[in-house]
């Protein structure tokens, strides 16, 4: 089918519910039931039908080869029988595959596999003009090296997406990465390519996981200064978060010109998040978004793959992050509602189904209601430091 006679004017949403099969074990903080979640909760308020969702494809050998090795591949299939070897079993520690964090499992290449398929098929449906905007919720594991697993990732899919899109369309790519956890894998996949910039907000590598992502960080040979990482203090909050993110998008933009963003959504900088200490609020994943939908449409003929990534408090907090996320690539309505009225309720539908399953209590509006939270003692030196970071990070950007 020609990419003429397919355009559609509406993003499409890459889906489906085998994509929670991505899963190390029952208490593992990686809880793919985050997915049904949001989709669940964007049905509820009519702004997700069938003909927006796509099914997303296994990635083939020869994908999977443009950013991992052989090796690692093999490694991946033989760990995922239902009886391992026991040679395979004694190499796994050799790729990152037998941690707390990113532990073989049954059904895993089949598992990563479809991740990565779904995130190749978003970059195809946007980089063919058949959409302008692509979802792959289930996507964003930005951790996993070339020959090795880490931080719950297998394979890297953004990676897979992003090299797809250079071999095939020859197009200079902006990967942005939101998530609270440095984007090392994707960073260091294409950090001697000048084609690619990646740009990472996060928390500093000095507290957090992965523990890279410093300013010194700028790429290599003639890609230098197309790695670009901002690390934000512990207990940063909304407004010197947006800041940094905002100014460093906004210079990393006008100076690389992109031909498309690909854009990894964690929301796990959230206060709620357990697994990271970063104190903003949900306001950052409506303002995040609406910045990239922006600049998409200035500089890349509103080309726009998105992503998911980490998020751990899979009750209050992925299900409307990534809600917002949809709702701001559709232009939808409740958006600008809620720049109105921060106090827009969730559906009482959804709100009653799942407020038993949350340990704690689920919110009942969009947005969090910040005139309830206590301000960070140390609000001041956090937002000093931050600005700090991120005008030196900025100072060999090219």
């Amino acid at each position: 089918m020609s990419s003429m006679s397919a355009k559609n004017d509406s993003p499409i949403f890459i889906f489906n519910e085998h994509e929670a099969r991505y899963r190390f074990y029952d208490d593992h903080p990686f809880n793919q039931k985050r997915l049904l979640l949001t989709v669940e909760l964007l049905r509820q308020i009519d702004a997700l039908n069938t003909a927006s969702i796509l099914n997303p494809r296994f990635a083939e050998d020869h994908e999977l080869l443009m950013v991992h090795s052989k090796d690692y591949v093999e490694a991946v299939k033989q760990l995922s029988c239902t009886s391992p070897t026991d040679e395979s079993i004694r190499s796994a520690g050799r790729y990152g595959l037998d941690t707390e964090d990113t532990p073989y499992f049954e059904g895993m290449h089949e598992a990563a596999s479809m991740i990565v398929g779904g995130s190749i098929q978003a970059a195809e449906l946007v980089m063919s003009g058949q959409h302008p905007h692509a979802l792959h919720l289930g996507g964003g594991l930005h951790h996993a090296l070339r020959d090795k697993g880490a931080g719950f990732c297998v394979y890297n899919d953004a990676s897979a997406a992003i090299s797809y899109i250079k071999n095939k369309y020859h197009c200079k790519v902006l990967y942005i990465d939101t998530d609270v956890h440095h984007g090392d894998g994707v960073q260091w996949e294409f950090y001697a390519d000048s084609e690619v910039c990646t740009l990472s907000i996060h928390e500093t590598g000095k507290y957090l996981f992965p523990g890279t992502g410093g300013i010194g960080e700028r790429g290599s040979g003639d890609a230098f200064g197309k790695s670009v990482n901002i690390p934000i203090e512990p207990y940063t909050e909304d407004e010197s978060w947006m800041e940094c993110f905002e100014d460093a998008l906004d210079a990393v933009v006008k100076q690389f010109r992109p031909d498309v963003i690909v854009s990894q959504h964690g929301c796990d900088a959230h206060a709620f998040d357990p697994l990271a200490h970063i104190h903003c609020s949900m306001d950052i994943y409506r303002k995040m978004p609406a910045l990239i939908h922006q600049y998409a449409h200035e500089y890349c003929d509103g080309k726009w793959i998105a992503l998911g990534g980490g998020g751990y408090d899979i009750w209050r907090v992925v299900p409307r992050a990534w809600s917002l996320l949809w709702l701001e690539m559709n232009d939808h309505l409740l958006v600008a509602e809620l720049s109105k009225n921060p106090e827009l309720p969730l559906p009482v539908d959804w709100h009653n189904k799942h407020a038993k399953d949350s340990v704690w209590p689920l919110p009942t509006t969009w947005l969090d209601p910040l005139y309830k939270w206590e301000p960070m003692p140390r609000r001041t030196i956090i937002s000093e430091k931050n600005r700090e970071m991120k005008n030196l990070a900025l100072m060999y950007l090219k």
